[in-house]
């Protein structure tokens, strides 16, 4: 009888060890939290306030699916959606949405590699949407950033991220 529960221990000991190893791994899993998206919106805000813009500012995870949208007193109505594909891109794509333009129209804008990519649903192909990635290269989201310019919506969103540079180690 002993032996028999003894088997039956080590058995449900063993189990459990099985489910608690896949729970630890996405315990490690680096992830974007909303603490941590409020904090890149605020970065931004920041820089946006210092520079005199007003701007919509999204911060999506790394599925895209929206965590933080901020629009700022008097930024464009029309830019919040812009701002959130700018950070869908971003999330979708591991690099800005720069990048895309590039590949769209090329770095001087007379045709670029892929010019049907920028007539793709929900990609945007100007600047204003980063990635936010950790020091070890994982990306955990992204930020979209409209209302000003492309170059000053990047400035923007390269300012949300500079803000928690610490926190992506």
């Amino acid at each position: 009888m002993k032996s028999h529960a003894m088997h039956a221990a080590a058995a449900a000991i063993t189990l459990a060890a099985g489910f608690s190893q896949p729970a630890a791994a996405l315990d490690k899993a680096p992830v974007l939290s909303l603490d941590l998206a409020k904090k890149l919106a605020a970065g931004c805000e920041a820089k946006a306030k210092e520079m005199g813009w007003k701007m919509n500012i999204a911060v999506v995870d790394a599925g895209a699916n929206q965590i933080v949208f901020e629009r700022m007193d008097a930024a464009y109505l029309g830019s919040g959606d812009i701002a959130l594909h700018k950070a869908q891109t971003s999330a979708r794509f591991p690099f800005p949405t720069r990048a895309i333009e590039q590949l769209a129209f090329g770095k001087d804008l007379k045709g670029g590699a892929l010019p049907g990519i920028a007539m793709v649903p929900g990609i945007i192909a100007f600047a204003g949407g980063l990635p936010i990635v950790t020091d070890d290269k994982v990306q955990i989201g992204a930020i979209g950033v409209s209302g000003g310019t492309a170059d000053q919506d990047e400035t923007c969103a390269q300012a949300g991220i500079d803000a928690v540079k610490d926190a992506l180690k």
